[in-house]
């Protein structure tokens, strides 16, 4: 039976906690904060990469975590034009800053594994590849053999 009365809102609701646990098993088991960096580096990403790429890869997320994804986005004002891992880093970190501390690179390479494991890896690839060569650094570059 349906927990919500909706499928599509339980397949989300489902989808979205896999992704949190994948997360948690790098950061603290902590859904709040395994859900806070989930959004910060989606949006970070979001605002670093070309508009098509942006929408592109916000379709194939989950639909809670598109939510968070397209929340908001200006896009008038994208691509944003940082280079290096520290700014990435701290716009990542501005965006927590109103849950415990945690290793921000850690969360990103997290975030970045889950991505690798659920999204098309053509679609990685390109979100990747329009990406500093510094950040890039972060992301592993092969799917992940996970389930």
């Amino acid at each position: 039976m349906s927990a919500t009365g909706l499928d599509v809102f339980d397949r989300t609701i489902h989808l979205t906690n896999v992704w949190l646990d994948e997360i948690m098993t790098t950061l603290p088991r902590d859904r709040q904060l395994a859900w806070h960096a989930l959004g910060a580096v989606l949006r970070t990403v979001r605002d670093r990469v070309p508009l098509n790429l942006a929408v592109h890869l916000g379709a194939q997320l989950p639909l809670l975590v598109r939510g968070s994804y397209f929340e908001q986005w200006r896009p008038s004002e994208t691509p944003q034009t940082w280079r290096s891992v520290d700014e990435f880093i701290a716009l990542v970190s501005a965006q927590m800053k109103s849950v415990k501390p945690v290793d921000t690179v850690e969360a990103a390479r997290a975030v970045f594994r889950v991505l690798s494991h659920h999204v098309d890896p053509n679609q990685i690839e390109k979100v990747r590849h329009s990406l500093p060569e510094e950040i890039r650094s972060l992301w592993p570059t092969q799917r992940s053999s996970a389930a």
